[in-house]
């Protein structure tokens, strides 16, 4: 029975993994199939966000892997394929986007805060050196000085 039951629960677990999307497109060459990998690699997916769409299991996934295939059995060229997803997805859907005006603060924008961040750490650091006394300096008035002696004077009589 105990065997049994292991068999049952086993069978169960594996279930879920029968279910899994599995491509099967045939290309015409190697060039054809290196292109599709390319391509699917280079492309991320709307939903999952993190993965690119040849390793996301998602059904919008499917469907550009699918869109793809179609395009590259139509002949065009890979810019053309990721131009037509700019195009439908905007410049997410790429893992590097190409640097246009829309873009630059997504490239730039991490050095422009490290370089203002140190502008304002050096800033900082300047004003700070500035109002501290310097070591060794005589920054006691006078009196200060009298009324200091006075004290320790005092504490060597005693």
């Amino acid at each position: 029975m105990k065997r049994w039951l292991a068999a049952v629960a086993f069978g169960l677990t594996l279930t879920g993994a029968a279910h899994a999307a599995i491509d099967t497109y045939e290309f015409a060459n190697d060039a054809e199939r290196a292109r599709f990998r390319e391509l699917t690699q280079e492309l991320r997916c709307p939903k999952c966000q993190n993965q690119d769409i040849a390793d996301s299991n998602a059904p919008i996934a499917t469907d550009l892997r699918r869109e793809i295939f179609r395009m590259l059995g139509e002949g065009k060229d890979n810019q053309q394929i990721i131009d037509f997803m700019v195009d439908r997805y905007g410049d997410f859907v790429r893992y590097k986007p190409a640097l246009t005006s829309t873009t630059l603060v997504l490239w730039f924008g991490p050095l422009a805060l490290l370089v203002g961040g140190l502008v304002v750490i050096g800033v900082i650091v300047g004003r700070r050196r500035r109002t501290e006394p310097v070591a060794g300096s005589d920054t006691l008035s006078a009196e200060e000085r009298q009324r200091l002696d006075t004290l320790l004077d005092k504490t060597k009589d005693d």
